[in-house]
């Protein structure tokens, strides 16, 4: 069995877009692309710099496109027995495995990321690394602290990302390193993404998500908010609203698809180093390839 897992934000790199405009079928992906965004993706996928991949309104929609481009032109050889995305890229893999159509991902995709921006921007707030220590030490010392701040993404074992307020980030980032971490690295983003502070965001994507048809995928689709496959359109839909202020369980994820049978990963879309590294630290010797 084969799991295809897709990237979320930070997979863009600069010329990401030039392979895949040599194929037609692409090329027509991209003149929808810019009539639902109202600006040309592809240019700036293209030749654009990295600061101009950095900008709200672009970054993840490019994430989106390239990876579901790429499972696009892989045609018949794209073969997932399950599909998993990381936090955008779920929304790629829904895509990918026809529970969205492409035109409803990519205008979700959109609203998504111009909400998280608008909720960014009404409080500061911070993301941080935490390595080496036991997800339980980083919960408990998130818990005690009289601050926001919360477990964000489970990347893999002895990697969790938290979220929160500027004090309340900086206040743990201090007790995980007096708690022994091997390094805890306060992120350079937007915002404290997966938390209460993009409630804000998650109101603003329920009403486009609750008119968007979603389908019963072509193979289960494990989410983001439970780590478990699913494949009821409901289910999805009400993971999908809630994913944007609950964790990433993406080690929990990725155990629950070996568990299941799945015995190598591919990676779709981004540098194709991303998750595939992630994987090897819950599994070193599982195959992986990207696609």
């Amino acid at each position: 069995m084969v799991g295809y897992i897709f990237p979320g934000q930070g997979a863009q790199f600069e010329g990401m877009a030039s392979d895949l405009l040599l194929s037609d079928q692409a090329v027509k992906l991209f003149d929808e692309a810019r009539e639902i965004l109202g600006f040309d993706i592809a240019e700036i996928m293209k030749s654009g710099s990295g600061e101009d991949l950095k900008e709200t309104k672009v970054t993840q929609p490019a994430v989106f496109l390239h990876s579901v481009i790429k499972a696009r032109l892989a045609g018949d050889q794209f073969k997932p027995d399950f599909v998993a995305g990381h936090s955008l890229g779920e929304f790629s893999a829904l895509t990918a495995a026809g529970a969205l159509s492409f035109e409803d991902g990519l205008s979700l995709v959109s609203k998504r990321a111009i909400a998280m921006q608008k909720a960014c921007e009404l409080e500061q707030s911070t993301m941080a690394a935490i390595l080496g220590l036991e997800d339980q030490v980083v919960e408990d010392i998130c818990n005690g602290i009289d601050e926001l701040v919360v477990p964000a993404n489970y990347n893999c074992p002895g990697q969790l990302v938290i979220s929160g307020s500027m004090a309340g980030i900086q206040k743990a980032v201090d007790q995980c390193t007096e708690a022994g971490a091997r390094r805890a690295l306060i992120l350079n983003v937007g915002g404290a993404f997966h938390s209460p502070l993009m409630e804000p965001a998650r109101e603003d994507l329920e009403k486009a998500i609750n008119v968007s048809n979603i389908n019963q995928p072509s193979v289960p689709v494990f989410q983001n908010v439970d780590g478990k496959p699913q494949s009821d359109p409901a289910i999805i839909k009400e993971n999908l609203i809630k994913q944007l202020t609950a964790p990433v369980l993406w080690t929990q994820t990725m155990q629950n698809m070996i568990s299941a049978g799945v015995e190598s990963f591919v990676e779709v879309g981004g540098t194709g180093k991303v998750l595939i590294g992630l994987v090897k630290k819950v599994d070193r010797k599982i195959p992986c390839e990207v696609l």
